[in-house]
């Protein structure tokens, strides 16, 4: 007799929980760089200017290396997953050509005929911060600088 009765509410608990909504799909995220995402990239990295270079650093604390700091810089802000090194750097996000560069977006350098060797973060005005080299820090630089201008430049956008 109980089993009876056990049934008809084993079936309505059933049905009840059939009655609820699904949950709503989880969105894509978005990973392009909007212009306000752009601009807070710009003035993080502009802030860490005077940070000493470590080879291998990623930290404010310890020192940064130039995919150190484009990492640090984009997932405290834009993405959690940024590439660690200059190689997989210069294959992340979409390829643009130079007329089209904006802040925010990364510059790739490679001596001529050869691969990445280094990596910086577009901030406007032909300028971008990198941390450039051992018993330096991160600096702001010019495009147009004599030894940058020599260097094959690509340009990406995350």
């Amino acid at each position: 007799m109980q089993r009876r009765a056990a049934l008809p509410l084993a079936l309505a608990a059933l049905l009840a929980a059939c009655g609820t909504a699904p949950p709503a799909p989880r969105q894509p995220v978005d990973s392009r760089l909007t212009p306000d995402a752009a601009s807070d990239v710009a003035v993080h990295a502009l802030g860490l200017v005077g940070t000493p270079y470590r080879y291998g650093g990623n930290t404010p604390d310890g020192g940064f290396d130039c995919s150190g700091l484009i990492g640090y810089v984009y997932r405290h802000g834009v993405t959690p997953v940024v590439p660690r090194t200059v190689a997989q750097l210069a294959g992340w996000g979409t390829g643009i050509d130079a007329d089209a560069l904006r802040t925010g977006d990364l510059v790739i350098f490679s001596p001529r005929n050869s691969r990445p060797t280094h990596a910086g973060i577009y901030v406007g005005e032909g300028r971008f911060v990198h941390a450039p080299s051992t018993g330096g820090t991160v600096r702001l630089d010019r495009l147009d600088g004599p030894y940058w201008s020599r260097q094959q430049v690509a340009y990406r956008r995350p």
